[in-house]
């Protein structure tokens, strides 16, 4: 983590939970009246000209008086502070995000503000509108190769200011000509240059080799232990259903590999009558027993493939074989795939036991809850991520489906997807009887998996500002140089993080920029380019730092730089390290802007949600200590902190919580021809619940609605259709279509949410318990760090 946050950790007040921590010796309770917004624009001087937005985000808010902190609606990232028109033009928050939406103008005053500076970027997102320009020439800066963009500055009609190097150049004659408008001479009217997220088609200058196939490799775990587990026969289904779905074209290639103590290949070549297993049992030097039939054009073999997919489950259903051999597998997938590249699928159910990449199970099941430390976070062996590294040099991206139900060692086999710029899935305790959940989530994973669009054989370059450098990246991907990203498979699913600093003084910039650039061949076969830039403006003033901070940005960038920490270093370090980041929050705060407030846990309101977030953060599986907590479970919570875009990460932090018994349509939104009720936000608090409400906490990747017991009998009957709370089933798991006006809007709220995120969420019913969320109420967990803050100061 930056130097800002590498204090030890603080010692703590020795008190007992029962104990009263405001009632201490020393403690003055707070009892001066907070400035309005009027006073708090004079007393920080060089104000005056900013919105009423970034003055209301300046007032300082006491957190030990203050209990509402949360908004009514979902929390909006901050709005910079640019003039209208710069405003219109710049990157959408979904996409591109900065910790800071003031940029400080020297690395002094970003140290000053114990703030880290980084970027938040969700590249490959679904996007409803996404200008596509076709042009014979790509205009770029001739010094940096910053694409054109509408934060270029037009000196005359030929020629422009880069916004990154400030170098001078050149307007191309093609560029005068704008195809939107069919006019000669307006190149600042061109769609490169009204839109921040623009897509080139690229000509062959961007091309190594031809564009490759799309090409898809499955490769599958058959044996005893997935038998049991019963995913392939789902697996299977899916795959028939969705066949014609799969991103691609006439060129299409797809295979298939199967494994347990032996690899098992598939001759699917066009002209057969039926599919052909060939066996290599020889784990220990694996081979390609053919290299023209087992990769098969998939419009030419596809009722091959579905005899294929239609026998598979029948084939291997006695089978007894315990031992796996994913290692050898992989390497003969690797063969395979060498000559075009692709995406290879594995789904695996137990710790790989022969062969190259065999595992021993390293989890101590009496340690899962100790807070002496976590160990075995880190992976075993280099195996698996060497061969990333191969995969990723050959433009081959490889996903993991994990179906166990007991260790499997995920700190190793997840190296596989995490170099070669894959995505990870975990299904923990899957069964396709005995967990109807798990098996639900599965498939509905499955079905956007396997539809949604993929670019290949890809990089990501990051550009800044002069004087701004990057220095770290989060995420799944392999690094060929400093500001260069190598990404053989790209999807709309998966985010990166960066951090930055500030090498030199950007006193002469009032803006700084950034652009990210990615290059990559789309599933038909054309080599595209997706550029977003980024705008902010530049400050000298610490208030103006504070106004912009973006909150959850900031705890989004905190997350991943805590989870390299506790895999570098210990949890322990990074769990001290997210504590230190908000006691350096509120110290730097009180220090500096002491003229406003002398006593009390002040914060100012932009920033209010930070030590709840942290808090939220620390009770996560990734980062908890003293509750119980598989170890592979504890691993896939940290890759999804490094891969999950920003919208649905603080989901998991800290969900949503919303009461649905009293919904209405009083603010509604009005989308195409439904009404969206938009009930209010509610802390997550179990003073908030009541026996005689329905509440709903979207957790991003799951629903709960739980049902007090003394709930509105009409709620019970025309939501979930059930005549009394009594007769709510215990495992319901979707809200029944019912013609009431209440089913109507709270079907419609929950579809509002469920439309708003890449992977489809499962809905659990729940009633007779109470939910403590995020383990404890918000006040036992801000308990915590009071004592650390009160200790401190």
């Amino acid at each position: 983590m930056q130097p800002a946050y590498q204090q030890g950790p603080i010692s703590h007040v020795n008190a007992s939970p029962a104990r009263d921590p405001y009632s201490q010796p020393g403690y003055q309770p707070y009892s001066q009246p907070f400035p309005n917004l009027s006073q708090l624009s004079a007393a920080l001087g060089g104000l005056s000209g900013v919105p009423e937005l970034e003055v209301e985000a300046l007032r300082p808010v006491n957190l030990l008086q203050e209990r509402n902190l949360l908004p009514p609606r979902p929390l909006e990232a901050p709005e910079p502070n640019l003039s209208a028109d710069l405003k219109k033009v710049n990157c959408s928050p979904q996409t591109f995000r900065c910790t800071l939406t003031s940029i400080p103008q020297t690395q002094a005053l970003l140290n000053k503000a114990r703030l880290p500076l980084g970027l938040v970027l969700h590249p490959f997102r679904d996007l409803q509108q996404l200008p596509v320009i076709t042009s014979n020439t790509i205009v770029r800066c001739r010094f940096c190769r910053t694409y054109i963009n509408p934060f270029v500055t037009f000196l005359d009609q030929r020629r422009w200011k880069c916004n990154l190097c400030y170098r001078v150049n050149d307007v191309p004659d093609e560029f005068m000509y704008n195809p939107v408008t069919r006019s000669y001479g307006e190149p600042h009217k061109r769609p490169e240059v009204q839109n921040a997220t623009v897509e080139f088609i690229a000509s062959s200058d961007y091309m190594l080799r031809p564009p490759q196939p799309a090409a898809y490799l499955f490769v599958l775990d058959v044996s005893h232990n997935a038998v049991e587990a019963g995913y392939l026969k789902y697996f299977c289904e899916a795959l028939l259903d969705k066949l014609d779905k799969l991103p691609g074209d006439a060129r299409t290639k797809v295979g298939f590999l199967t494994f347990d103590n032996t690899v098992h290949f598939y001759n699917l070549q066009e002209g057969l009558s039926q599919p052909q297993m060939l066996v290599v049992s020889d784990v220990d030097d694996i081979f390609i027993p053919s290299h023209d039939s087992l990769m098969v054009n998939l419009k030419e073999s596809k009722e091959l493939v579905k005899d294929l997919l239609t026998s598979l489950p029948a084939m291997f259903s006695q089978s007894k074989e315990t031992h796996s051999a994913l290692g050898p597998a992989l390497q003969a997938a690797l063969k395979l795939m060498t000559p075009t590249g692709g995406r290879i699928s594995v789904f695996q159910t137990q710790l790989p036991s022969l062969g190259a990449g065999a595992l021993q199970s390293r989890e101590e099941p009496n340690q899962r809850s100790s807070s002496k430390g976590v160990q075995h976070l880190s992976p075993a062996t280099d195996f698996y991520k060497k061969l990333a590294l191969d995969c990723s040099g050959l433009q081959i991206g490889v996903d993991l489906f994990l179906l166990s139900s007991q260790y499997a060692d995920l700190a190793s086999l997840a190296c596989i997807s995490k170099y070669s710029a894959g995505s990870v899935f975990s299904y923990p305790s899957f069964h396709h009887i005995h967990n109807p959940a798990q098996l639900e989530k599965f498939q509905k994973d499955l079905e956007r998996y396997l539809t949604r669009k993929i670019g290949f054989e890809a990089v990501m370059r990051i550009r800044c500002t002069k004087g701004l450098s990057i220095h770290t990246f989060h995420g799944n991907f392999f690094v060929r140089s400093t500001d260069l990203l190598s990404l053989a498979n790209v999807n709309p699913d998966s985010a990166f993080a960066v951090q930055m600093s500030i090498e030199d003084t950007l006193a002469d910039s009032s803006l700084a920029c950034f652009q990210a650039a990615l290059l990559y061949t789309s599933c038909k076969g054309k080599r595209r380019i997706r550029v977003h830039t980024l705008c902010l403006p530049v400050v000298n003033q610490l208030t103006d730092v504070y106004a912009g901070a973006d909150v959850q940005a900031i705890t989004c960038l905190l997350a991943n730089m805590a989870i390299d920490r506790s895999v570098s270093s210990s949890l322990s370090d990074a769990r001290d390290a997210l504590e230190n980041a908000v006691v350096d929050l509120i110290s730097a705060y009180k220090s500096n802007v002491s003229s406003l407030q002398t006593s009390g846990m002040v914060v100012p309101a932009g920033l209010r949600l930070f030590p709840l977030y942290i808090l939220a953060l620390l009770k996560q599986k990734a980062l908890r200590t003293d509750t119980s907590t598989r170890l592979d479970e504890r691993i896939f919570s940290m890759c999804e902190f490094k891969t999950q875009p920003l919208q649905q990460l603080m989901r998991m932090v800290y969900p949503d919580l919303y009461r649905l018994d009293n919904i209405s349509d009083q603010g509604a939104l009005h989308l195409n021809d439904s009404v969206v009720p938009q009930p209010p936000l509610l802390h997550l608090s179990a003073e908030r619940l009541s026996r005689d409400g329905a509440f709903l906490m979207d957790c991003g990747n799951v629903f709960y609605l739980w049902i007090g017991k003394c709930c509105n009998e009409m709620f019970v009957r025309d939501v979930l259709g059930c005549p009394s709370y009594s007769s709510i089933p215990p495992n319901m798991g979707h809200l029944p279509e019912l013609d009431t006006p209440l089913s109507e809007r709270v079907r419609a709220f929950v579809d509002w949410l469920q439309d708003n995120r890449g992977f489809s969420s499962n809905l659990h019913v729940l009633k007779n318990i109470i939910i403590f969320f995020t383990q404890e109420t918000i006040l036992s967990l801000f308990y915590n760090l009071q004592l650390h803050i009160l200790f401190y100061f």
